[in-house]
């Protein structure tokens, strides 16, 4: 740990640059990662006073492959990107945890008191007792710190902002009382339990993984209490790619049964088989019972049950492409894969609404713009939120130019690969 006066004026004067430029990639950013460290070491002693102090990062994710696939307990391609949560952090006087993330109240926390409580359910709160009585029952120590947390991952862009806040917490944990031991894919898992059970809302373990073990990542859930992750390479910039997300500023409301209904009816598919979920069927068996399954279960869930088959090649063609070099290769296999959302999976629009498609539109307007200068695909969960590009670097500023013209200022963010998850910065 080190003084934070001392600590913001290393930042200051640019000792530091070398590792904030590993940790964000775009050297165009580091004037302003300077300024928000320095400014989040100040607000940290305007809340808790004068002390030595650590920083933690922990960034958000995007998805690349393998839409709607981890549910099913299929594979997965995601990345970490140079957007995060950003933790300035000193052990407690009270032996108590105080989180104050930028924007929200002040949480308190008894390292001494961690049971689960329902009227936390949604809160923050939540959230940090949730993580710090999962990693105690694992046999990590935990004591008392204080944190103040900001982050700039575009909140409700499915760039999981939930998870990169829980991660943080747990590498703050692994940190400060653990030498840095617990396996990211513990902190992740820690991170899942948080949200399932103290905060009250169920989800995969993907996000977690993705923003905690960091850079580009195959994960394969076959067994998700013992996901398999390995590193894929992916250097965009010596390929002269930037990764784009575009925001349609379309609200997630009213889509929780939109949602749900993917894994309820690609479940519907595999209790056909006698099977809980579709990667436990044979792809061949499925192909043989297209018109008996028809006849029980209607289209859609055949349609859907295609796309997770078809994805789960896809995924392991993008991860052969990058490994190989085959840029061109990879870009394909993510076109298909949007294509595949699109037809198949059907997550791009609210069928009940069909006067409202902004994902669509952002889609054919990407396709009308890029041409032969990258690819576009949906984005996460689908129904509204987010696309992803893949655009030559040359190319960039004017698709971003163009695309804010249709969904406003800043609706495109460009966006890099982050080569590590969840780690303590200085």
């Amino acid at each position: 740990m080190k003084n934070m006066k001392v600590l913001a004026e290393e930042i200051c004067q640019g000792r530091h640059d070398e590792i904030l430029k590993d940790i964000y990639v775009d050297e165009s950013v580091l004037d302003y990662q300077r300024k928000r460290y320095i400014k989040a070491i100040e607000e940290f002693e305007n809340i808790f006073g004068e002390s030595d102090v650590e920083i933690y990062s922990a960034p958000g994710r995007c998805e690349v492959g393998g839409n709607h696939t981890d549910h099913q307990h299929g594979m997965v391609l995601a990345t970490s990107i140079n957007q995060d949560a950003l933790a300035v952090v000193g052990k407690s006087e009270d032996g108590m945890i105080h989180v104050l993330s930028d924007g929200y109240d002040m949480v308190d926390v008894d390292v001494n008191d961690l049971e689960e409580r329902y009227d936390e359910e949604g809160t923050t709160a939540a959230l940090v007792r949730g993580v710090a009585a999962e990693l105690k029952s694992r046999g990590y120590e935990v004591q008392g710190y204080n944190a103040y947390i900001v982050s700039d991952v575009l909140i409700g862009a499915g760039l999981s902002s939930s998870a990169a806040f829980e991660v943080i917490l747990g590498t703050i944990i692994s940190g400060l009382f653990n030498e840095g031991s617990i396996d990211p894919v513990v902190i992740a898992q820690t991170g899942q339990f948080a949200e399932n059970v103290y905060f009250g809302k169920p989800c995969g373990l993907m996000d977690q993984v993705a923003c905690s073990v960091g850079g580009m990542i195959h994960i394969d859930f076959k067994e998700p209490g013992c996901p398999i992750v390995e590193k894929v390479p992916s250097d965009f910039e010596a390929y002269q790619y930037s990764m784009c997300i575009v925001d349609t500023k379309a609200s997630h409301a009213d889509m929780g049964d939109d949602y749900a209904s993917i894994p309820e009816e690609m479940k519907k598919v595999a209790k056909f088989f006698g099977k809980t979920y579709l990667r436990e069927v044979e792809e061949d068996d499925f192909y043989k019972q297209i018109s008996g399954l028809r006849s029980v279960l209607g289209d859609r869930p055949i349609l859907r049950a295609l796309h997770f088959f078809e994805e789960e090649r896809r995924v392991e063609g993008e991860v052969k492409a990058l490994r190989d070099g085959d840029f061109k290769e990879f870009l394909e296999l993510v076109k298909d894969s949007g294509n595949s959302s699109f037809k198949y999976l059907q997550n791009i629009y609210n069928s009940t609404n069909v006067q409202k498609q902004a994902m669509s539109i952002a889609l054919a307007v990407s396709d009308k713009i890029l041409r032969k200068h990258g690819v576009s695909r949906v984005h996460g969960g689908g129904f509204a939120g987010t696309i992803e590009i893949f655009v030559e670097n040359s190319f960039v500023d004017e698709y971003k130019t163009r695309m804010d013209r249709v969904f406003g200022k800043g609706s495109c963010q460009i966006l890099k690969v982050r080569q590590s998850g969840g780690r303590k910065v200085l």
